[in-house]
């Protein structure tokens, strides 16, 4: 199903609300706008296989744009309004958009990227006036409401974060079957195992240029739930949406989960969340003593899985099967499990190595990069493929997550994976974000350095340092702890949660 079908049955039904604002976008006006936005689309010249990209904060009308390229076999791109324009326009001409819509909350960033790409044929904008962009309700008003009698499926092609270097767009193959057709293969998984329906209320934070907030909240509209969007996450407000609006399900990164444990038990006990039914988490390992004191509070509810942009498998874990394997991210349920030695030769269980998915054909490519496809690929299994994590599986298939390939450090000749260090020393009450790296070292190679970002009220010193550092050595082996430790007021994160490392190499190299 698709926001037509729940237009013809329940028109007033919110299909998106605005958590801060109480604003709505009923299932009637999601219909009828994105319909008339594909025929927009249409009249420009697009065709099946054609992109469409936004620049825009969270609102209601990213959604708009969603299911129009969706509902006209067009690929999406949803640019994060973070980058610089460079890096904006970057993704705007790689991912071949012909018409760019925006909101005028990304205003400044999409003035100097229309600048920058002047071969776009339409450039619209909602919310405002923004130079170099035509009126998004003007056009939407001259445009027809009646459905095509055919409306192909497209897709999405986001780019992935680009933590370790720059992003790189994930072509998925062009869906086959028609909008109102089953196919979509994130809602068959997902649907079922959370039980999404009518009745789910869905809360997101994340932004929506993401794969997760964007993807699962198109999974809420085939659903016929209602999805409530948060413009950004603050841990209190959260607790506070959850209360207001009965959020049945959510979704987190372990980050939002600190900092919600991070807050006083008063402002904890404040909010009554036991409307929730689920609570998913994803994007990044949780560190296991993050994830037990989630579930002491708000019961056995969390379920999370392991995924990517590229959706080149799935594994899933629930908070029963994790309390039995504490620190694993499940087992798989869309593809099947490989670990690999550099070599590409297949290891036995408990042993670590990279992560391989097989399925029975190659669900992705990188856009206008046949050489990063290609090392996606297995050398002797042209259906296998990896994004660059490293990790193990045991003898009943739960995999277990080391780190990234790209973070690990070597260190006199040992391999050191930052996720370890990183899961203790966020524990610690003086740490409030952490990133562990390696640095260029005389005799080790590269040794492990420690950034972290006090407690607000915390003063950074070389005492505060040496704390941390015998606290991580009393839980870690000692080439696992970090040699010296260093303080910045604020780590670089995506705003989906994600560490930036790659800006701390830089600056610590």
């Amino acid at each position: 199903m698709y926001p037509g079908t729940h237009a013809d049955r329940t028109p007033d039904k919110p299909a998106v609300v605005v958590a801060e604002t109480g604003r709505v976008l009923t299932y009637a006006q999601l219909d009828e706008r994105s319909t008339r936005l594909a025929d927009v689309l249409r009249q420009q010249g697009l065709g099946v296989g054609d992109h469409v990209a936004f620049i825009a904060d969270n609102t209601p009308e990213v959604f708009e744009v969603y299911w129009a390229a969706l509902r006209s076999g067009l690929y999406v791109t949803g640019v994060n309004n973070h980058l610089t324009a460079d890096e904006a326009a970057y993704v705007v001409t790689d991912c071949g958009a012909q018409v760019l819509v925006v909101s005028s909350g990304a205003a400044a960033l999409a003035r100097e990227v229309r600048r920058r790409c002047p071969d776009l044929r339409l450039a619209l904008a909602w919310g405002g006036e923004v130079e170099g962009y035509e009126d998004y309700e003007a056009a939407l008003a001259a445009a027809s409401p009646e459905r095509p009698a055919v409306e192909p499926a497209g897709t999405d092609m986001l780019y992935s974060s680009g933590t370790t270097g720059r992003p790189k767009g994930v072509l998925p193959t062009l869906p086959t079957h028609l909008i109102d057709e089953p196919g979509d293969v994130f809602t068959a998984v997902f649907g079922p195992l959370y039980g999404f329906d009518p009745d789910t209320v869905y809360y997101s934070a994340a932004p929506l240029y993401h794969a997760a907030p964007l993807r699962f909240g198109g999974m809420q509209h085939r659903s016929g739930g209602t999805v409530v969007m948060a413009a950004r996450f603050d841990a209190e407000t959260a607790l506070a949406h959850i209360e207001r609006y009965g959020i049945t399900h959510s979704q987190w990164v372990p980050t939002m989960f600190v900092r919600m444990l991070k807050l006083p038990a008063e402002v904890r006990e404040r909010y009554d969340v036991s409307s929730q039914r689920v609570a998913i988490h994803a994007a990044a390992p949780c560190p296991v003593e993050v994830k037990q004191q989630m579930i002491a509070w708000w019961g056995p509810i969390l379920q999370e899985y392991y995924s990517s942009t590229e959706g080149n498998g799935v594994t899933i874990i629930s908070a029963e099967d994790w309390l039995a394997h504490p620190g694993s991210v499940g087992r798989a349920v869309l593809g099947v499990l490989h670990i690999c030695d550099e070599e590409g030769r297949e290891l036995p269980p408990g042993e670590i190595g990279t992560v391989w998915v097989e399925r029975d054909a190659m669900p992705f490519s990188y856009h206008g990069d046949p050489e990063k496809t290609a090392a996606a690929r297995h050398p002797d299994h042209p259906t296998w493929s990896a994004i660059g994590d490293v990790g193990r599986v045991d003898d009943e298939g739960y995999l277990y997550l080391t780190d990234r390939k790209a973070f690990m450090i070597i260190s006199g000749g040992v391999n050191v994976y930052p996720q370890e260090a990183e899961d203790v020393l966020v524990m610690h009450p003086a740490v409030a974000d952490v990133a562990v790296i390696g640095v260029p070292d005389e005799d080790l190679g590269e040794a492990v350095l420690g950034v972290v970002q006090p407690v607000e009220g915390i003063e950074p010193s070389s005492d505060l340092a040496a704390d941390l550092i015998g606290f991580a050595r009393e839980r870690l082996a000692g080439y696992k702890v970090p040699r010296r430790i260093e303080f910045q007021a604020e780590l670089p994160r995506s705003a989906a949660g994600k560490l930036v490392k790659r800006r701390l190499t830089e600056m610590y190299r």
